[in-house]
């Protein structure tokens, strides 16, 4: 399984980045498709995930009412909408896919938000 991820960039406090992760190769259903999040010195944070069938999005605290997850399945890509972004949100953003009992990574993309 291949995720690459696309979107990060630079973003002054307050403003909004989409994240966009496309999944290739030996890909099944059903799965949970995320997104993970990690600082430097710090460890490696759920920022939200969906799963596939039922669509039950499940976030982390400090995101909750400022970040939305999607995904299409017929595209088998999965977004997220960072919208009022803080300083605090600044770290690499790492795409993730669960399927048959195991975990696969994305490469991670920066997120870097000025104040």
């Amino acid at each position: 399984v291949q995720l690459q991820a696309s979107g990060g960039g630079l973003v002054q406090a307050g403003g909004s980045l989409r994240l966009s992760c496309v999944a290739s190769g030996n890909i099944f259903s059903p799965n949970t498709m995320g997104w993970y999040r990690q600082a430097p010195g710090k460890q490696r944070d759920l920022v939200a995930s969906i799963a596939s069938v039922s669509g039950t999005t499940n976030y982390g605290a400090s995101v909750k009412g400022r970040f939305t997850i999607s995904r299409d399945n017929t595209k088998n890509t999965v977004y997220l909408q960072m919208d009022n972004l803080e300083p605090e949100d600044t770290a690499v953003y790492y795409c993730n896919r669960w399927q048959r009992h195991r975990d696969y990574w994305g490469q991670g993309t920066q997120v870097t938000v000025s104040s």
